[in-house]
């Protein structure tokens, strides 16, 4: 049948016709009855189509709130009065203790008796109570001068809402990691000139980094370069895993308690600011820093205080690790607001992976990027001659303590130098796994450099970053699934799709490497931009580089590319690679059944279809590589989805998928002229999809059968077209 016929562009109902071809045939077949293929599991497409498919083109416990608590005690003899001391309550208990009930005093006043407190009572004044003097009984009640409420010390209820384990030097932060003397010098150099430049125009530094890029450390050695010298105002570590040290609330009370220390006028200044409002803690982070830092500073200003020879740096690291980002972005603004002014002596100097919060601040129009420093690690620096200097040592330690000098090699550092990408917890981590005093380094060291995932496998010298990765990728999956507009949407199944086209998706023969806003719209289906939404929460392993004009997605960590393609690391988040190839199916299906073609017209070429030059693109690139997903993916992805490709198939196959297949055909392959190399690629089309047959017909015997019959069709097609170009050949 030569292609160029009307009667080779037949309708969806065409095969009723007299002489029908064998795969349209089967096609009406399957239509008119709509049950066949049908598995017991509810098919998705039988709904809307999903968000997936569009037109291309912990919460941490809060602080309880600090309320008064007064106590009172009736007796049924007044006389007992004589025999009780009165007993003020002091501050609370350390966050995050709740405040306690007094309800077992309620029996003492269950008979309604009265008492008075002033019974027997001498040597006392109204207003300014200084004391009561009772016989067999002395209470002082502390109090002011009469301005606020003195019954409660204000330093004390400071410190009960501070995080003592974020402090630089905490016990609870013991062996911190650190810089050693002579590496990350250039960091650290220009960290230390920020902050003794008093005069210089910004008084901000955000250093932003890849997760593990040793932000934390570099932070470390400069809380305690400015410790030992003077400098440091004071210092806040957060951590994820710290119930106390993940939140925002305990930031501002925990800074303040620092400038008090050792400085008694501030001291005072903001001890008197907690008593004159003990529910500041409940109040803005706004409130909290202008009335317990900004304040005291400024009246100590006005008593002709120079503020310049005061400790400067204010050091916050991990940002990021902060649970909510909304708190995140409070205290950002909240810094600018209040503590960026000229007459405060404060260097301030934040720490963060590069996540929403800090990143959008910092980027143009944030409202940090003019006013603040900023150093981005992963980007301004090569850490790599740092990171040999500390394996080179350490590994000379090892020697000394087992009295083998020449257990490693030169060509060992290289080797774990350049798997850590750049990255300090890397080599770090190879240290501590290496230098395990139970175990020969040697022997460790080997299962690091050689180390495959095979079954019965115990070793697990990558687990410390295993986890960090996971708990990353966790966290934005859980952000991203959230989002009422990704409902439906496998995080985890996009991004592994993404990541597998950085190095390039190969179906067939040719490797793809699409920019990662075309490789969204066209294989996955989604919307503009969906790659930068997808990435939101990921800037700590993942970045967007434009490179010859085209955005890709660059891993910071090889690393991270090893641990998403291996199975036995990545556990539960683990996506294989024919699940995604699945998943292209998928979405091909899906682009070829809502594609508006008037397949009763269809045009003599491809470029002539009456669609944008990207729609036709995607709709070539559906077809062309549909039978390979298909076959890839049955042969090798878990069973539930290749089940549900299954069911995906018996809709396509339902709603004519494989006629309008059949009428493009034609424009894609048929070539009268240098038809060869296009015969050999329909000739390896139309094999996929047989393999997919042999593969489906006995879970679904009636779609094999409709698709049975158009690959008889195509390869009649195939031979035809082949003659026709033999005979314009010849016509030559």
């Amino acid at each position: 049948m030569h292609p160029k016929s009307n009667e080779r562009h037949l309708s969806p109902h065409a095969s009723s016709l007299p002489g029908g071809r064998g795969g349209r045939s089967a096609v009406e077949a399957f239509q008119d009855n709509p049950g066949l293929g049908q598995s017991q599991s509810h098919h998705p497409s039988t709904n809307p189509v999903p968000d997936l498919f569009l037109p291309a083109g912990s919460s941490a416990p809060q602080h309880h709130e600090f309320q008064r608590q007064i106590q009172r005690s009736r007796t049924n003899n007044v006389d007992s009065l004589q025999h009780t001391a009165l007993s003020i309550p002091g501050p609370p208990q350390p966050f995050p203790t709740p405040v306690h009930s007094y309800d077992h005093l309620a029996g003492s006043m269950a008979h309604g008796d009265t008492t008075s407190f002033l019974a027997g009572a001498s040597g006392f004044q109204m207003g300014d109570i200084q004391y009561i003097d009772a016989p067999h009984s002395h209470v002082t009640v502390h109090a002011g001068s009469g301005a606020g409420d003195r019954s409660t010390d204000g330093w004390e209820l400071l410190l009960s809402y501070t995080a003592p384990a974020a402090l630089h030097n905490s016990r609870a932060r013991y062996d911190a990691p650190k810089c050693d003397e002579d590496t990350r010098v250039e960091v650290t150099s220009e960290i230390t000139a920020f902050i003794e430049n008093s005069d210089g125009p910004r008084r901000l530094l955000c250093m932003t980094g890849a997760a593990g890029s040793g932000k934390s450390a570099l932070q470390q050695t400069i809380a305690e370069k400015c410790g030992g010298n003077g400098t440091l105002a004071a210092s806040y570590f957060f951590s994820a895993d710290d119930l106390n040290r993940n939140t925002v609330n305990p930031v501002i009370p925990t800074i303040a308690y620092q400038l008090g220390t050792g400085n008694t006028p501030v001291k005072q200044l903001i001890k008197v600011a907690v008593e004159d409002d003990p529910l500041i803690f409940s109040k803005s982070l706004e409130d909290q820093i202008t009335n317990l830092v900004v304040k005291p500073f400024k009246q100590l200003s006005a008593r002709g205080l120079n503020l310049c020879i005061l400790p400067c740096a204010i050091l916050i690291d991990g940002l990021d690790e902060c649970s909510d980002e909304d708190s995140q972005a409070e205290l950002l603004t909240s810094i600018r607001k209040c503590l960026l002014v000229d007459w405060l002596p404060f260097r301030i100097c934040i720490a963060s992976r590069p996540e929403w919060a800090i990143r959008t601040a910092l980027e143009p129009g944030g409202h940090l990027h003019r006013v603040a420093y900023h150093i981005q690690l992963s980007d301004q620096y090569d850490a790599s001659a740092d990171m040999r200097r500390y394996l080179q040592r350490r590994f000379e330690d090892i020697g000394l303590s087992i009295g083998d000098p020449e257990w490693f090699t030169e060509g060992n550092i290289d080797t774990l130098v350049q798997a850590a990408s750049g990255q300090f917890i890397y080599v770090a981590m190879v240290y501590k796994y290496v230098s395990e005093r139970r175990a020969s380094p040697a022997v460790r060291l080997k299962i690091v450099l050689s180390w495959t995932p095979h079954m019965g496998q115990m070793a697990r010298p990558f687990e410390a970053l295993d986890k960090l990765y996971t708990n990353i990728l966790l966290e934005a999956k859980h952000a991203y699934e959230a989002i009422d507009s990704n409902h439906g949407r496998d995080f985890l199944l996009l991004f592994r799709a993404h990541h597998i086209n950085i190095r390039g998706v190969q179906i067939t023969v040719n490797k793809h490497w699409p920019s990662a806003p075309t490789f969204s719209e066209t294989w996955l289906g989604l919307e503009a931009r969906a790659e930068e939404i997808l990435i939101s929460d990921l800037h700590s392993l993942v970045t967007i580089r434009n490179d010859d004009g085209s955005a890709r997605l660059h891993l910071y960590h090889k690393s991270f590319s090893d641990f998403l393609e291996e199975g036995s690391r990545a556990k539960d988040l683990f996506v294989p690679e024919a699940r995604v190839h699945a998943h292209f199916a998928k979405c091909f299906m899906r682009r070829i059944i809502q594609n508006e073609l008037d397949f009763k017209s269809v045009p003599d070429c491809w470029e002539e279809l009456p669609f944008p030059k990207p729609t036709r693109v995607a709709l070539g690139l559906a077809v062309d590589y549909l039978p390979a997903l298909l076959s890839k993916a049955a042969a090798a992805a878990p069973v539930s989805d290749v089940l549900d490709l299954d069911d995906e198939v018996a809709h396509f196959t339902q709603n004519s998928g494989w006629q309008k297949i059949d009428n493009l055909l034609p424009l894609l392959y048929y070539r009268t002229d240098g038809f060869l190399p296009w015969c050999r690629r329909f000739e390896r089309w139309i094999e996929s999809l047989r393999q997919y047959v042999d593969n489906v017909k006995a879970r679904r015997p009636e779609v094999a059968a409709v698709i049975s019959g158009f690959v008889a069709d195509w390869k009649r097609d195939k031979n035809e077209w082949r003659r026709d170009s033999q005979e314009y050949d010849d016509s030559d």
